[in-house]
């Protein structure tokens, strides 16, 4: 699994919630989502939202003495939402209050999406908690993932529906699944993996493509991503966004997107070519060549217009480029060659 410029969490173990049991009077469970006074995002290690403070996540997160507020937020509100639809009661506890963790109720939904008549769901779940069993990896991404959603989409008004409906979000952690089985050789079953969904989802990624964590992918609908691509940590993209080559060339032949770029709804990049840290790229632009960090592109083909002035264009999701542009720059076309520069 790639991690670009690759920041770390903080243990959980470690955080504790303000309230501390006073002397002589039992304690709340730390496991329990009650016992959280403020919201999920400040007691979760905000890695998504840019934090400042790297450490790392202790991905076994079954054992007794390590909290996950993720997954204690996902049942709380999974209860929350059977209280509400008592219709939907039943689908709330076969989905997510039945299972002991994330990676259950994850293989669980992602299992029952893709499941044809010869792709079994049972056979699909047994493959998808295998993998995320044992790769502590996929564990911290399909929560950098999750808070990646629920920080930056505001369609998702919870990680429990990122869990269940964001075909984004699903599709992503079907390719971390498949991406590990590529790379221990089992290349038929990744590639079945691919082409689900695919089908399903409307979303192509290749399996041997290298994306790192806190990604969101919005919508989905339409996404490519070829063979050798990279893709940087805190990366957000819209739909129908491709990232592809530029003919029957083989080997390394994708873009390579740094940290912090976002990307505006059916941008195409192609070719191998590198996207610096924190770009902003407009929709619909086509880009056929190497971008500095920090800037903003658009057009067709694309160019520079401007300088981002957010450290992370990713998690303000500001895809307006004439908002980005400062009154402190002037900006001036070159009617030779048609670039921007700034006075």
């Amino acid at each position: 699994m790639a991690h670009l410029s690759h920041k770390t969490l903080v243990y959980l173990p470690e955080m504790r919630p303000e309230h501390e049991a006073e002397e002589g009077q039992p304690r709340k469970s730390l496991g329990s989502f009650s016992s959280w006074p403020h919201r999920l995002e400040n007691v979760f290690p905000v890695y998504a939202m840019g934090t400042s403070n790297p450490a790392v996540l202790d991905s076994s997160l079954h054992t007794s003495d390590c909290l996950d507020p993720i997954w204690d937020a996902v049942r709380e509100e999974a209860k929350l939402e059977a209280e509400k639809e008592p219709i939907l009661s039943s689908f709330f506890y076969a989905t997510i209050l039945s299972h002991d963790c994330l990676e259950q109720a994850l293989a669980f939904a992602l299992a029952n999406r893709l499941q044809n008549p010869t792709l079994l769901a049972t056979q699909l779940m047994d493959i998808f908690s295998n993998v995320m069993k044992h790769d502590k990896g996929i564990q911290q991404s399909i929560r950098l993932d999750i808070q990646a959603f629920k920080d930056r989409d505001p369609a998702c008004l919870s990680y429990c529906s990122a869990l269940l409906y964001m075909k984004g979000y699903q599709s992503l952690q079907v390719y971390r699944v498949a991406h590990a089985l590529w790379g221990q050789g089992r290349k038929v079953l990744a590639s079945a993996l691919q082409s689900r969904v695919s089908e399903v989802f409307g979303v192509d990624i290749h399996p041997a493509a290298k994306i790192g964590d806190g990604i969101l992918v919005d919508h989905g609908t339409g996404v490519v991503i070829g063979e050798t691509v990279v893709v940087g940590n805190r990366v957000s993209l819209m739909q129908g966004v491709t990232f592809g080559g530029t003919g029957k060339e083989t080997g390394d032949r994708h873009p390579k997107i740094s940290e912090g770029v976002l990307i505006g709804a059916h941008a195409t990049i192609l070719g191998n070519i590198t996207i610096g840290e924190c770009v902003m790229i407009a929709a619909g632009s086509l880009v056929l060549q190497e971008v500095p960090p920090h800037s903003i592109v658009a057009g067709v083909p694309a160019k520079v217009i401007g300088r981002v002035h957010e450290h992370y264009p990713s998690l303000t999701m500001q895809q307006d480029e004439n908002k980005h542009l400062s009154e402190e720059f002037f900006y001036s076309k070159d009617e030779t060659t048609e670039n921007y520069y700034i006075n």
